[in-house]
């Protein structure tokens, strides 16, 4: 199955930021890209990885206590 390559401004789009956080990640060489000529395309499934590596589990509480603010 061949993978989908987004410009910059897509990936933003679908992590809901501006382009300059993709353009950070590229800069800063934590993101898979591949340079067509002078153009920077991403590949669909490096975003999905990108997204995967920085997913946070909830914690689940022990118990059924909970716990009172200050």
């Amino acid at each position: 199955m061949a993978d989908r390559y987004l410009t910059v401004a897509q990936v933003a789009e679908l992590l809901g930021t501006t382009e300059r956080f993709p353009r950070r990640l590229i800069a800063e060489r934590r993101i898979t890209f591949v340079k067509v000529g002078r153009h920077v395309r991403i590949p669909e499934s490096a975003v999905s990885a990108f997204i995967d590596a920085h997913r946070v589990q909830p914690i689940r509480q022990r118990g059924g206590m909970l716990r009172r603010a200050a």
